[in-house]
């Protein structure tokens, strides 16, 4: 009794997963989401390194202001290439 109890629970989990070749609503969900936390931290890392690099050279707001900016784009470049993976996995 306890064998067939089993065999029949693993077969319930084949019938809820997802098939092989599509991908997951988790899954997707799951890659949409990293844009936004992809932003974020691209930004904070270059606006530290430019905070700490401003701090040890002694030039004020200039590499805090080219740190962010290089943090900035680094993270719509990140945009970008996550936005164009999600595309082309749907089609």
């Amino acid at each position: 009794m306890i064998g067939w109890s089993v065999a029949v629970q693993c077969a319930s989990v084949l019938l809820h997963m997802a098939p092989s070749g599509e991908r997951g609503t988790w899954k997707a969900l799951g890659e949409v989401s990293s844009i936004g936390v992809t932003l974020v931290v691209t930004t904070v890392i270059g606006l530290v390194a430019g905070y700490y690099a401003d701090r040890w050279l002694g030039t004020k707001p200039w590499l805090l202001l080219l740190g962010l900016g290089f943090g900035i784009a680094a993270g719509f470049v990140n945009l970008f290439r996550i936005s164009q993976a999600c595309g082309t996995g749907a089609r």
